[in-house]
This record gives C-alpha cells, sequence and structure tokens, in this order.
C-alpha cells in the first residue's frame, strides 16, 4: 500500500495544532457543558475513535478527511484518558506524564525493533500503521499531562505555558535546520510538544479571566477551530490526486 500520512509541511503543522486545541476544548464541552462527565464521554469518544480508526486501516493509501478525522479523535481521547487518570482517579500529573512517557518510549522500542525505522515516510504496511497510530495515542496523552502539569501544577499559567512549549518547538526546529538534529527525532520531539501546546492555548482562549484565560468558551473556540481544520483538509484533498498522479508517474519516469 502507498505511504498512509500526509507530507509534512507547515500547514501539516498547523493543523496539528489546531486539532490538538480542539481535542482539549471539545473534551471539556462534552464532559462539562453538557454535562456527560468523564466518563460517559470517554466512552462516546474511544467508540468514535475505533470507528475513525477502522476507516484508516482500512484505506490502502492517504484520506486526507479519514486521517485527519482519526488525529482530532485521538487528540480527544488522549485528552480524556489523562484527565480521567487525574480527575476521576486521582493519579498526580507527575505520574501520568512519566508513565505516558514510558509508554512512547516502549512504543517507540518495539516500533524499532521490529521495522527497524521510526520514519514517518514509511508508513505503508498494516503494523506499521498500528505503531504510528500507537505511537500518536501516546504523543497526545503525554502531551496532555506535560501540560496540565506546566500550567496548572507548576501554577506557571496558559501563556507562560504556551510561550515555554512554543520556545522549545523553535529550538527542535532549529537544531534541525542548522544543529544537525536527526529528521525523525526532530519530529517526533515536535509532534510531542505540539501537543501541550495547542492544549495550553486552548485553555487560554477558553478559561475564564479570573482563571487566567481570555473567556471564548469552548463553543467559539472549537467552533472555529473545526471551520479552519475542515477548509485545510479541503485543500489536502485537492492537493492529493498532485501527489499521487506524481508518486505514480515518477519511477516509470525514471525507468
Amino acid at each position: 500500500m502507498l505511504n498512509k500520512v500526509p507530507q509534512v509541511t507547515l500547514l501539516f503543522w498547523v493543523v496539528k495544532i489546531l486539532s490538538t486545541t480542539v481535542g482539549e476544548t471539545a473534551a471539556d464541552f462534552l464532559a462539562g457543558n453538557l454535562g456527560l462527565g468523564l466518563s460517559l464521554t470517554s466512552l462516546i469518544m474511544a467508540v468514535l475513535l475505533a470507528a475513525a480508526l477502522t476507516m484508516q486501516l482500512r484505506r490502502d493509501r492517504y484520506v486526507p478527511w479519514v486521517y485527519w478525522l482519526t488525529v482530532v479523535l485521538v487528540s480527544i481521547v488522549g485528552t480524556l484518558v489523562s484527565d480521567n487518570l487525574v480527575d476521576n482517579l486521582g493519579v498526580s500529573l507527575w505520574t501520568t506524564t512519566a508513565v505516558f512517557a514510558v509508554a512512547l518510549a516502549a512504543t517507540f522500542t518495539a516500533w524499532w525493533r521490529t521495522e527497524h525505522t521510526l520514519s514517518i515516510h514509511a508508513i505503508t504496511t498494516p503494523r506499521r500503521e498500528w505503531f504510528y497510530w500507537a505511537a500518536i495515542l501516546s504523543t497526545f496523552a503525554l502531551g496532555t499531562s506535560a501540560g496540565d502539569l506546566v500550567s496548572e501544577g507548576l501554577s506557571l499559567g496558559y501563556l507562560l505555558s504556551a510561550g515555554i512549549f512554543g520556545l522549545a518547538i523553535a529550538l527542535v526546529t532549529l537544531g534541525y535546520w542548522k544543529g544537525g538534529l536527526g529528521a525523525v527525532l526532530a519530529f517526533w520531539t515536535a509532534y510531542v510538544l505540539t501537543r501541550p501546546l495547542g492544549a495550553s492555548i486552548g485553555d487560554l482562549l477558553t478559561a475564564s479571566t479570573t482563571d487566567g484565560g481570555l473567556g471564548l468558551g469552548t463553543n467559539a473556540t472549537s467552533a472555529l477551530f473545526l471551520v479552519v481544520i475542515l477548509a485545510a483538509v479541503a485543500w489536502f484533498t485537492g492537493q492529493e490526486p498532485r501527489h499521487h498522479h506524481v508518486e505514480t508517474t515518477t519511477p516509470i519516469a525514471r525507468s
């Protein structure tokens, strides 16, 4: 099958950050504003994620709307996993951050030992794709816990937390372009860091002014970001036939 993930471009990162923000705000909206509670919300979102992931795994190539729907749902479920452990079970943010970091490391270790690559440019077998989505879920859960730990556990606030994670991403980017940081390590490090960045931005926009936010609410923020994501996915869909044409004709041209 063809590679099952999109090209890594600037728009990819923009949509990824927006997806993480939607994951944070949507989880808060469903559990809080609609009164569903964490447990029921987690169950509903897990079922929807299973359905989306099934659609994604059955495709033999990258389909933008299916892929990004799965990413958004993974973002929501990753947020809920962390929130359930902290809010329902009383696990500390230090513990959840450490546990999810170990889970991500274990996923990468098993992936590397089995496939001898962690490159997202080679997601061309079902097993590699399973490893890929397991890593994605771990990054979202880890990012949620790490973001909450910095902004709430350490009482640094949402704006400062967003600045810290934004600076960390900038340093990773600089290390990739100028410092010889490997592409695979740079990608996955940035992927983890964009989760707490997006979560901090989401909390900053939706939290009340008394809690250090801008008080825009989860409804308006989620709706706005979803519109932007839909527009970007539409653009990805329009571009995909061109990329597929290049991929299928290039080997013939070279031969």
